[in-house]
């Protein structure tokens, strides 16, 4: 090559520099960024704290034994107080800076919120914590759930209350999506039994004033013989004592969001008989596979078990195995490494997509809180 052919191609590969790299390859390199928005402060911030913890459990050791293929991941988590527009906000600036994908965000209302910025900007949504049917149906290509829905949860809840001879059955649920959610998916599970809530109520969102709740539901006439709860754990264990305050004598049922550990704690000795729906394997005991992988770590990084830090532990495992199946290292290509993740077995627990399926699991079972802080199968 001579001199004027060595500074053509000089020039050239210099123009190249200057052109902007395909987003998600910008976004990859050596270290591949997820973005969460998630409550780490405010009335729900356990769970946020809680998902994110469980997470880092899960990317920091897989970074610590040299990343997926040599990429490292890095979490990069915003705090929206378990509030939409904040949530919204955090999205917006996630996606401006370039995240490869979004993943275990907290909550309906604020996922709710996010999800048209995720279709339009064509980005993973993996993981979020919320069974809520508006985030399934209609389907998103982008968007893919580990957990079991709040149908799956309700339904399980009404089956077992109703085998019980329990048909007295009343609804306290959070005035949102979520909320909404939760009461749509008792609806739908008592219709077919040609039954119908004996009464509603709510509660605002990140607020404890439930007085008129108790009122609605065990003040005014006969009272339920068990009531359903759609909401955080500071709400629905100001609802429980409020409630056993004025005589109530029924039993409470709660879905998985309520945050199981933080209830157990916001209420002490009087978690004795409150129910909760799960929909990830029990964190806690003598365990094989993921949960002995989660409990490890979660020991080796001084931290309780719970079930919404192994739900973020198996969200991370979930997406990694995505990345690592990635055929191209864009978006797209997360998308049908996800797509690829059929009959996956995380150990002991198996999600299941296809490429016109995301919703990876239908797994509920019942626990029960005790009065010692723990939570019995």
């Amino acid at each position: 090559m001579d001199r004027r052919q060595l500074l053509a191609s000089a020039s050239a590969l210099g123009a190249l520099a200057t052109l902007p790299l395909p987003t998600a390859v910008r976004a990859q390199g050596k270290r591949l960024v997820l973005g969460q928005s998630a409550p780490l402060t405010g009335a729900a911030s356990q769970l946020g704290l809680q998902m994110q913890a469980g997470a880092k459990l899960f990317f920091d050791a897989q970074n610590a034994a040299g990343g997926i293929n040599g990429t490292l991941i890095e979490l990069r988590t915003l705090d929206d107080g378990y509030e939409p527009d904040r949530c919204k906000a955090n999205t917006e600036k996630l996606i401006a800076d370039d995240v490869f994908a979004l993943f275990g965000y907290v909550g309906t209302p604020t996922s709710l919120a996010a999800l048209p910025l995720v279709n339009q900007a064509k980005i993973p949504f993996v993981a979020p914590f919320t069974g809520a049917e508006a985030l399934r149906d209609p389907f998103s290509p982008w968007v893919y759930h580990v957990r079991a829905s709040y149908y799956d949860e309700t339904a399980l809840i009404v089956k077992q209350l109703t085998h019980l001879g329990l048909m007295r059955i009343s609804v306290f649920h959070q005035n949102d999506a979520y909320g909404k959610a939760g009461l749509d998916g008792v609806l739908r599970a008592m219709k077919p039994l040609s039954l119908q809530p004996l009464a509603t109520s709510t509660v605002e969102r990140n607020s404890v004033d439930v007085a008129k709740a108790v009122k609605d539901l065990v003040q005014n006439g006969a009272p339920p013989e068990a009531i359903v709860m759609i909401s955080a754990y500071k709400s629905c264990a100001a609802f429980i004592r409020a409630a056993r305050k004025a005589g109530y004598g029924g039993v409470f049922y709660n879905v998985s969001f309520v945050g199981t550990q933080a209830l157990l704690e916001e209420l002490g000795k009087d978690a004795m008989g409150v129910v909760v729906s799960q929909v990830m394997p029990y964190p806690f005991g003598t365990a094989t596979g993921v949960v002995h992988e989660y409990q490890l770590a979660a020991t080796k990084a001084g931290q309780k078990f719970n079930y919404t830090a192994i739900e973020g532990y198996i969200g991370a495992k979930v997406i990694s195995e995505g990345i690592r199946r990635a055929t191209r290292p864009t978006r797209e290509g997360l998308v049908a490494g996800l797509d690829s993740l059929q009959n996956y077995n995380v150990g002991g627990f198996n999600v299941n997509f296809r490429p016109n399926k995301h919703v990876g699991s239908s797994f509920v079972e019942m626990t029960l809180l005790t009065s010692d802080g723990r939570v019995k199968r």
